[in-house]
């Protein structure tokens, strides 16, 4: 890129710098004069392509340097004028264009000049006229009669400049000609007076300290909130025993953080004015002003003396420093660890509760020889949820690495005050300091680890209601030791299973071969014993499937996640399925009794028969409908334990699973009303399906055979059907712990108590291994009829 012949508009700063504004390149560049090979420049302006954004330019004319290296820049096609800050990428609208304050309209600004109290002075060619801005904002200078070629009127003037006396001389481009208007100066007469307002005070030892450009040297500072009554441009001049360097922000100052909000700045440049400041005031926002020294650790004395359009008002926001409290702590190897901030793992942390007098603004701050991180938590803290109540923290970023937190605390209110380090497996002694209105304590405070969570490295699940298998064996398992290794506890467990498989697959095979007799499907209730044998059978099949998958999936700590994820979605539903399934069939067997009782000789067998077939098919489908959601909710929770984190060492693979249900509060009640109406349903309809066929016995009996009264037919039928009463409420019985665990919180320590859990949820599944029991053995007719079938049997067999 050829400078020479691209440049637009040249300045030359304190540092021997050239800028250069490029018309077709949309961009400033600069370039070191005392480089001895100036073949290469750099951007100080602009993207190369044109554009209104805040870090772009369109065709870019005049162009003006302060001592502060501030570059401000005419940019014509947008017509604005931006202030690019040292350093800064993004610039500042100063006059024309702007989307939420107008200041003046300019069209095509091509020069620029800022005087030595920064009044900008711009070129206004398309308008004809020389602008300059003051107290009151910005007025015409000269040209201000419209375009012309008169002594008092401009065309297109492109540039201009000052002489030692304020004269100034313009290039009146389209007139061809250098118009001298003379002593500019007399042409601003009255427009900097304004109101005055003086704020005087001192820094001293007790005041509040920060560093200023995030470095190693402390200043100390005050705060002071400045607000306007009305917006317009307003000048700041401070004097006193120090060298005073002054900033300004918008809406807040945040000492941690001195770049973010920051308006202006200035310190000393000369003895006449130690600072000054001009600056846009809005009427609608509150500022900050922060003064401080321009070297490290000076005190003495200052005031402030403001001019501008109308009343300022002045508040003092920073206190002096009022140590209340100095506490020592020390993190050791013992001390607790935990995922700060969710990314580094290992961290030793102390937790201390602060102890608040009096509400007010506090400052708490750290000394160590390590960097030190702070966390201040309302009401509690979670080391597996450290985002969780979080208020304030700080990392020790310009700070010298040590944190500092500034707050409003309530004497109401619990806070917890967190304080670890930077990097993992870190320890030494710290001391904290608070400083505020009134007395401070802290006291060691332990967060509380409930059981409900299951979890690590911020990778959390709170357990609501029901104990599952998984929750009741999983603290008894011991990863990678073999089944003769484990505790007694889960042996004589797999023992019961491998009994309890066996009952069942004797109960299903003799109910098999009664039920499958014809004689005992002469009606529908042998159709539905007959599918309840299968279903039994399935249902205890997968009780063991289920034990035995818990059992060896948490002994092989590698075991697959597809396979660990496909039985934690299936298993569990699919047992239910079974579960349920042999419960209503059973329902279904007291209903037909109690019709073949109401309807009498006109009870249809072929019928019965027909609706059973259906009832069958049916039925499993409206249980699955019921249990849809779980396939929905039901997922495998995997988390990670951090090295050394780990709650065995027989698990070096550090990570655990578990199947869960994540249900919301709603689909957690729809969840139980689903497992009451399953468990109570079917045994509310066996206990009225048996009364009716007592008492309806009862009254068929009484009208036939007058010579008994009706009590003494319910007697004779209680005697002969008793066990209809009774074997409805033995399988209720049996499935109640079902019902209870599947309603206890998930947090339960079931390793306190193992058998107490374990043992009602083995009681849980007995049902379907009674069916032979309640059914068969009453029963003269299907007696009979195994007899029959069993005779048939060995008769086959050689």
């Amino acid at each position: 890129m050829n400078v020479n012949s691209s440049c637009w508009g040249l300045f030359v700063d304190i540092n021997d710098t050239l800028y250069c504004s490029m018309l077709d390149h949309h961009q400033v560049v600069k370039i070191s004069l005392n480089d001895s090979v100036m073949s290469s420049n750099h951007v100080a302006a602009g993207t190369g392509i044109g554009g209104p954004d805040s870090n772009q330019l369109r065709s870019p004319r005049g162009i003006f340097v302060d001592v502060n290296l501030d570059l401000y820049v005419a940019d014509c096609d947008n017509d604005r004028v931006q202030l690019f800050q040292s350093g800064e990428s993004n610039g500042i609208t100063v006059a024309g264009s702007h989307p939420w304050r107008k200041t003046i309209t300019l069209s095509c600004p091509s020069g620029i000049i800022l005087d030595a109290e920064k009044y900008l002075f711009i070129a206004d060619q398309n308008n004809h006229r020389i602008v300059g801005s003051n107290l009151d904002g910005f007025r015409c200078l000269v040209g201000c009669n419209g375009m012309g070629s008169q002594s008092n009127q401009l065309n297109q003037p492109f540039s201009f400049s000052f002489d030692h006396s304020g004269n100034i001389f313009v290039a009146d481009h389209s007139n061809h000609r250098i118009q001298k208007f003379k002593y500019v100066r007399r042409l601003c007469v009255n427009t900097f007076s304004g109101l005055q307002k003086s704020y005087s005070s001192s820094l001293t030892n007790n005041s509040q300290m920060y560093y200023r450009d995030c470095k190693k040297e402390n200043f100390y500072y005050e705060s002071i909130q400045v607000k306007v009554i009305k917006s317009g441009y307003y000048t700041f001049r401070v004097s006193g025993a120090i060298d005073p360097y002054g900033s300004i922000y918008n809406n807040k100052f945040n000492p941690l953080d001195p770049v973010d909000n920051l308006l202006n700045q200035d310190y000393a440049h000369n003895s006449d004015i130690q600072l000054k400041l001009d600056i846009y005031l809005d009427a609608d926002i509150i500022y900050v002003l922060v003064m401080t020294t321009f070297d490290s650790k000076e005190v003495g004395e200052f005031s402030i003396n403001i001019s501008g359009r109308n009343e300022v008002n002045f508040e003092r926001l920073s206190t002096p420093v009022n140590i209340q409290l100095i506490y020592s702590l020390k993190l050791t190897d013992n001390s607790p660890t935990y995922y700060r901030d969710c990314q580094v793992p290992q961290c030793h942390y102390e937790t201390l509760q602060i102890h608040v007098n009096t509400t007010g603004s506090y400052i708490l701050w750290s000394k160590s020889n390590t960097d030190a991180y702070g966390y201040i938590y309302k009401n509690d803290f979670n080391p597996l949820k450290p985002s969780e109540n979080l208020l304030l923290s700080h990392d020790g970023e310009c700070n010298d690495g040590q944190f500092k937190l500034i707050i409003d605390l309530e004497n109401t209110t619990r806070y917890i005050l967190v304080v670890t380090t930077r990097n993992p497996k870190i320890t030494g002694s710290f001391s904290v300091f608070i400083s505020g209105p009134n007395n401070v304590s802290l006291s060691p405070f332990s967060p509380k680890q409930s059981s409900c969570v299951i979890g690590d490295q911020c990778n959390v699940y709170m357990k609501g209601i029901g104990l599952t298998l998984d929750d009741i064996l999983r603290d008894e398992l011991q990863p990678n030791k073999v089944l003769n290794n484990q505790s007694f506890s889960i042996k004589l467990s797999a023992v019961l299973t491998i009994v309890m498989f066996v009952a069942g697959l004797i109960n299903s095979v003799l109910s098999f071969i009664t039920f499958h007799h014809k004689d005992a499907q002469q009606v529908g209730c042998g159709m539905y014993l007959l599918t309840s044998a299968i279903t039994s059978l399935l249902a205890i099949s997968m009780f063991i499937i289920k034990f035995w998958f818990v059992v060896l999936t948490h002994i092989n700590a590698s075991t697959s996640l597809s396979v660990l994820r496909g039985g934690c979605a299936s298993i569990e539903p699919i047992l239910k399925l079974f579960l349920y399934l042999d419960s209503w069939l059973n329902a279904c067997v007291a209903v037909e009794r109690a019709v073949l009782i109401f309807k009498g000789v006109n009870f249809d067998k072929k019928k019965s028969k027909s609706i059973a077939r259906r009832t069958i098919v049916i039925l499993p489908f409206c249980i699955f409908g019921t249990l849809i959601h779980e396939l929905a909710f039901r997922r495998l929770f995997v988390y990670e334990a951090a090295p050394g984190m780990s709650k065995n060492n027989e698990n070096p693979n550090n990570r655990y699973v578990s199947c869960i249900t994540h249900y919301s509060p709603s689909i957690q009640n729809y969840n139980t009303a689903v497992l009451f109406f399953h468990l109570v349903g079917p045994f509310i309809i066996n206990l009225l399906s048996a009364l009716f066929i007592i008492f309806g016995g009862a009254r068929q009996r009484s009208n036939a055979r007058t010579n008994q009264n009706f009590k003494e037919h319910v007697q004779e039928q209680f005697r002969e059907h008793k066990q209809l009463i009774i074997s409805p409420i033995v399988l209720l019985v049996l499935s109640i712990p079902r019902l209870i665990i599947s309603l206890l919180p998930g947090c339960v320590k079931t390793s306190e108590n193992l058998w107490l859990y374990l043992g009602p949820y083995f009681i849980s599944f007995t049902p379907p291994m009674l069916i032979f029991l309640i059914f068969v053995c009453p029963s003269e007719l299907y007696m009979k009829a195994f007899k029959q079938s069993f005779n048939r049997i060995r008769r086959r067999t050689p």
